[in-house]
């Protein structure tokens, strides 16, 4: 990940630390820039990487709740903001969802799940560079 058009970096961290599986340091570096510039999309990602530590604590509701919430927060942001395809992103999540809901009612109690994170890659034509975020860069 390059610093593109001047994307925030925390974001940028962010998004480097969720390649590669760092899901709760992708939460905290995240979480920062969050409470300072209030911006749900940050807190859908946040929420996203919350998700994905549920998986690694094989905590099946714990994921649900986080996937819902994070799909919820995001969908306002489709089709794409700061450079990420959200739309795709938001899809992925959903069928993520039902993923889970089929996996949970064959075999709750059964782990690994079939859930793989998924790939977080700015398209810098995807990059506005109006997003209020961007100013806090």
């Amino acid at each position: 990940m390059t610093e593109q058009r001047g994307l925030p970096a925390e974001y940028r961290q962010f998004l480097i630390a969720f390649a590669r599986g760092e899901y709760w340091a992708g939460h905290e570096l995240l979480e920062r820039a969050w409470r300072r510039t209030g911006s749900d999309f940050y807190h859908g990602l946040i929420l996203l990487a919350s998700a994905f530590v549920h998986v690694e604590r094989h905590n099946v509701h714990g994921v649900g709740a986080q996937l819902d919430k994070a799909v919820a927060s995001l969908s306002g942001y489709r089709p794409y903001y700061l450079g990420l395809h959200v739309g795709r992103l938001v899809e992925y999540l959903v069928h993520a969802r039902s993923v889970l809901d089929d996996a949970a009612a064959k075999a709750p109690d059964t782990w690994p799940l079939a859930i793989e994170a998924p790939a977080l890659e700015v398209e810098e034509h995807l990059i506005r560079g109006t997003e209020p975020e961007m100013s806090s860069a």
